[in-house]
């Protein structure tokens, strides 16, 4: 069943090019809803088991793949959310087949990413997903896409090729019979040898984090993408940084962990606050976004390191809905662009004739800056809690970014929706057809966890006691 969980929408992906083109739209929808039923199912039956064969044997490189509680969640995020862009999909974008294919082939790569149980699997992965994001770029993206692209790759690269080494040097250093997870943990580096390592390792997953100072492509990168915020909703959940940390970095590299957490921990904060303020400058709904989502992950980051178990169930909870709320965001900003022309933050008036989009709007940025009852609050609210058991200053420094998030969003928001329409301005329409569901039920998902947090949690604080148990 896992297997058909991480393949199927790949196979959609090329059944879709010989798709007619009238039927695109229904195959890559059911694709995507099949891979969140599946999703489902084996998170009602529990999860699925580790299944591992041998696969370039030569190079001792195993096919081993597994969904635990923590992979499990993001999963299903991923699933969910990948259904969402394709039904707006459809509806925004005129002849949507190449699009539709771009997401669902990307969609294989993230969940793969999450399921691989192999180093050199999760590599495979990591590079599967970042082939649709540049290309969704390239194809569907505006005037200065081309520079957003080199500089996405780039940085993409350089921090891949740093990971492909750590990689090798985990194996070759630590005598392990294949690169599989069990057997490299079997077989740990030591020393010096594994602070130099993680380093390799930590710049490819601070890219994809991303973090200070290698987020650089991450504002250009959401600015010139379609104006949908399709393919913004994809990006969002490729930050897959923090999970390759969980999951690889702290399993496979312990000690250099906790020699470099008052480091990274800082790190981490200043990225927040940072994030946060430079958000507040932003004039298009895009840039703010991706700030904002920085901000965000400074704070996921900020639990990751800390190797504390609160903080750590904190940062997944908050890394897996944030691509909930900040992915609905980005469709959001596509709608308003739609009916203004503009992701300017200063068009003024749109809640006196689209009130039902403004006020899903609010609620979502609601759950963006952390409003309790919403599950922004729980994630971010427990990173916080754990951090000050081992830094209060950083946990209160990475606090302020709460309290300025709150200023960037309702001063961006009161400019959008509040104040009155410049004279000549178009009329704007309401929420219509597939808008309601693409908005509605990211928003349903953020309250249902805001109130109800346990069938998360339940999936999340077994794979982190394990973790440190192990690491420890």
């Amino acid at each position: 069943m896992i297997h058909f969980f991480i393949f199927l929408p790949m196979l959609a992906s090329l059944l879709l090019l010989a798709t007619p083109v009238r039927w695109r739209e229904e195959v890559a929808g059911f694709a995507a809803a099949a891979t969140l039923g599946l999703g489902l199912y084996i998170w009602l039956g529990g999860g699925a088991a580790l299944v591992s064969v041998p696969w370039i044997q030569a190079l001792g490189v195993t096919y081993s793949v597994a969904l635990d509680g923590v992979s499990l969640l993001l999963g299903l995020v991923t699933a969910l959310m990948t259904f969402v862009a394709i039904i707006y999909t459809a509806r925004r974008i005129h002849n949507p087949g190449t699009m539709l294919s771009l997401i669902l082939a990307m969609e294989t790569g993230l969940l793969g990413i999450y399921a691989a149980r192999d180093f050199v699997l999760f590599y495979v992965f990591f590079e599967d997903a970042l082939i649709p994001a540049l290309l969704m770029l390239a194809i569907y993206g505006k005037t200065h896409r081309m520079a957003a692209l080199i500089k996405f790759g780039a940085y993409t690269l350089l921090g891949s090729m740093l990971m492909l080494v750590s990689i090798i040097g985990v194996k070759a250093l630590g005598g392990s019979p294949s690169f599989a997870l069990a057997d490299l943990a079997a077989h740990p580096v030591t020393g010096a040898a594994q602070t130099w390592l993680y380093l390799g390792f930590l710049a490819a997953m601070a890219v994809k984090l991303p973090l200070f100072p290698l987020h650089a492509w991450l504002p250009d990168f959401h600015e010139q993408n379609h104006e949908s915020g399709v393919a913004d909703v994809m990006g969002t959940l490729y930050k897959v940084g923090a999970y390759g940390l969980f999951r690889f970095g702290m399993t496979l590299f312990p000690d250099a962990s906790l020699e470099l957490r008052p480091v990274l921990m800082s790190l981490a904060a200043f990225t927040a606050i940072y994030a946060a303020w430079i958000a507040f400058r932003q004039p298009d709904w895009k840039r703010l976004l991706a700030y904002a989502g920085l901000s965000h992950m400074g704070l996921v980051a900020l639990g990751i390191f800390s190797l504390e178990p609160t903080a750590m169930t904190g940062a997944i909870y908050l890394l897996a809905f944030q691509n909930v709320y900040t992915g609905a965001l980005f469709l959001a900003a596509g709608m308003l662009q739609e009916r203004v022309g503009s992701l300017s933050t200063r068009v003024g008036g749109v809640m006196t004739q689209a009130p039902i989009l403004a006020g899903v709007t609010m609620s979502l940025w609601f759950a963006s800056i952390a409003v309790p009852g919403l599950a922004g609050f729980i994630g971010e609210f427990s990173v916080l809690l754990g951090a000050y058991q081992i830094y209060p200053w950083l946990a209160f420094i990475a606090g302020l970014s709460t309290i300025a998030a709150a200023i960037y969003a309702l001063s961006a928001y009161q400019t959008t929706y509040w104040q009155a329409r410049p004279p000549g301005g178009v009329k704007i329409f309401d929420l219509q057809h597939t808008e309601w569901l693409v908005l509605g039920v990211p928003l349903a998902v953020c309250v249902v966890f805001g109130v109800y947090s346990a069938p998360a949690l339940n999936l999340i604080q077994p794979v982190v006691r394990a973790l440190l148990g192990g690491a420890s």
